[in-house]
């Protein structure tokens, strides 16, 4: 779920993010997530799972008959428990922007809600598509950079009597430390849409699906100020094919 070193933010929290958004803990993973990813991942045969976490996405892939499956993520406190909770993926210590892996060694590369906290989106993307064959697929997991961009969200607006969604400043590239939750601050970056559009296609990877879904019924029912917010959605899924030459590295 990141792209972190041991001892910084990531690792400090890990904790926070087994407990929330694991093991059925989150309802945007159970409704939204897995059921997407368990689409894309439908036929996949050898998948990488970058930024694992505590590795349920690489769970779910071997779980779907994936003969290989392998998760990586930089966290120690992650990995310790991807390996325990096991279900068939092996696990590896490394970063989104320097795979281990020889070129093309995977069918489909998942990356969920990872790039947002990586420095280099471009040159992990690029990582990416060298690890990919021709033809694989790449699934991309982002909050949604338009509608979740910082400082957006819904106004009350009293004097005026409207109800709206404001978008914060879109086009403005923003290195923050965001408090995701009380005492727990983590690195999040926001990118317009088009960097990580552009840095697909100057990889060879072709978007084939987009999905833009709805806050899921089970995030929804949290707060009564969700339901406000029913229509904007938080999740953007890109699906992409591999069809043009990767630039690898030099």
């Amino acid at each position: 779920m990141n792209d972190a070193h041991p001892g910084d933010a990531w690792e400090q929290h890990a904790g926070w993010w087994q407990e929330g958004f694991t093991e059925g803990a989150d309802a945007e993973y159970e409704e939204q997530i897995l059921p997407l990813a368990a689409e894309g991942l439908a036929g996949a045969r050898r998948v990488l799972d970058v930024g694992t976490g505590e590795g349920q996405l690489a769970r779910l892939a071997a779980r779907l008959g994936a003969s290989h499956v392998v998760g990586v993520d930089p966290t120690v406190a992650q990995l310790q428990l991807a390996r325990e909770r096991a279900g068939g993926p092996a696990y590896a210590r490394a970063t989104a922007t320097d795979l281990p892996f020889r070129d093309g060694a995977f069918d489909t590369v998942l990356v969920c809600l990872v790039l947002e906290h990586v420095d280099d989106h471009r040159g992990a993307i690029a990582e990416i598509a060298r690890v990919l064959e021709p033809d694989g697929r790449f699934l991309l997991f982002l909050n949604h950079p338009l509608l979740q961009a910082p400082g957006s969200g819904w106004i009350d607006d009293h004097i005026l009597e409207q109800q709206y969604w404001r978008i914060g400043p879109y086009l403005v590239e923003d290195h923050s430390m965001e408090e995701v939750a009380p005492g727990v601050v983590l690195p999040f970056i926001h990118r317009p849409l088009s960097s990580y559009v552009n840095a697909l296609a100057g990889c060879g990877l072709t978007i084939e699906r987009m999905e833009e879904p709805a806050p899921p019924p089970g995030f929804v029912a949290r707060a009564p100020e969700y339901e406000q917010a029913a229509s904007i959605p938080r999740l953007l899924m890109l699906s992409t094919v591999l069809t043009g030459a990767p630039k690898h590295k030099g």
